[in-house]
């Protein structure tokens, strides 16, 4: 389904017949056609199993669902969005960070461990609670949601990348996470992680960062 990124804190999404778009609840800033919006109680493309899952994870976030025929425009507090096009693989992405994404994509929750749920990591690095994230799979676009504009920085197996985990918007492809203290590395390099952590990312595929270390 066409995304379409008006500027940057602006997207336009078409909606047509028989295809249904998720996104977060508040986030509709205007509309053409004949297009409605009801809660979604379902959990998204991954069913209800999904949805407590994501509850369970403290990953839920409140959806609608966008469904007829027409044109929506999405936003929400002003935040700069990343359109992200996936073709096949999976995002990686902290839950309050999505605005909307194609109602085809897969959605789910996973326990990550040593994997991705980059705050999740940071959280349990320090309290020792589980690690979750939210997964987006299939064919589809998804529209993200950052401080201070994206990058998209690519990881390759000569050249990991080093993120402040409250920089850390998404990632995809085939990429190993390691999130690791450093002491000193926060003060003399990174500035909001709260604790000397860095997220190191390895392997094949991009990171999305924010130019902002503030929280959604």
């Amino acid at each position: 389904m066409p995304f379409r990124e008006i500027n940057s804190k602006m997207v336009e999404v078409t909606v047509m017949p028989g295809q249904r778009v998720f996104s977060q609840r508040g986030a509709m800033l205007a509309y053409k056609g004949d297009v409605s919006f009801t809660p979604n109680i379902q959990g998204g493309q991954g069913g209800i199993a999904s949805m407590i899952g994501r509850r369970v994870a403290g990953e839920a976030t409140p959806l609608m669902t966008v469904e007829g025929s027409g044109t929506v425009f999405f936003g929400h507090g002003g935040h700069h969005i990343q359109v992200v096009n996936l073709a096949g693989d999976t995002l990686y992405v902290e839950a309050d960070r999505l605005l909307a994404f194609d109602g085809t994509l897969q959605q789910g929750t996973m326990f990550m461990g040593s994997q991705g749920g980059v705050m999740g990591m940071v959280r349990g690095q320090v309290t020792g609670q589980g690690l979750f994230t939210t997964t987006l799979k299939g064919h589809g676009a998804v529209a993200v949601m950052a401080h201070g504009g994206v990058i998209e920085v690519p990881i390759t197996p000569q050249r990991p990348v080093h993120v402040d985990p409250q920089a850390y918007v998404a990632h995809h492809g085939d990429v190993r996470n390691k999130l690791s203290t450093a002491l000193g590395w926060r003060d003399m390099v990174g500035r909001g992680s709260g604790e000397a952590f860095q997220l190191e990312l390895s392997g094949n595929g991009v990171v999305f960062v924010q130019a902002s270390e503030e929280k959604l």
